[in-house]
């Protein structure tokens, strides 16, 4: 019986163009439960160096799959979903509440449910969390607007 966990991957051609093995990564793929056909699709797409981002059902190791793509002349990252913990992103910056909601564009109430565990932030929230606590001043930036 398979076991693992759904992950979000984003798939690139790697630098070795010798290397492709377009067959043994689409099985790789496979073997994370994702259909045929998308996974030909996804591989197919990488080659010809477009975004490639896609849902592995079932990954049972991380490293395995990135080692698996590689072996076959891919590279691979994982797009974060994993929990994000609002309080300590916003304490780290010595924000309030209310600072840290009106700093970034998100709702006080939302923030403070986040933070008492009331609600989860939803996927766009989470990668938007992410990229905060990752790159605070860039998130803000993004947000700011020139007066004149």
């Amino acid at each position: 019986m398979s076991s693992g966990t759904q992950e979000v991957v984003s798939l690139s051609l790697g630098p070795d163009l010798s290397a492709v093995k377009a067959i043994s990564a689409v099985l790789a793929l496979r073997r994370r439960h994702v259909p045929t056909l998308k996974a030909k699709r996804a591989v197919e797409a990488a080659i010809a160096k477009k975004p490639v981002v896609l849902v592995a059902p079932m990954v049972e190791d991380l490293r395995r799959l990135a080692e698996e793509l590689k072996e076959s002349g891919f590279s691979m990252s994982v797009l974060t979903t994993k929990a994000v913990d609002v309080k300590r992103i916003r304490e780290r910056l010595g924000m309030t509440q209310e600072q840290f909601a009106l700093s970034f564009g998100l709702d006080v109430d939302a923030v403070r449910n986040w933070e008492h565990g009331r609600r989860e932030p939803d996927l766009a929230a989470k990668s938007y969390l992410t990229l905060i606590d990752r790159e605070p001043e860039v998130a803000q930036q993004g947000l700011a607007a020139p007066v004149l």
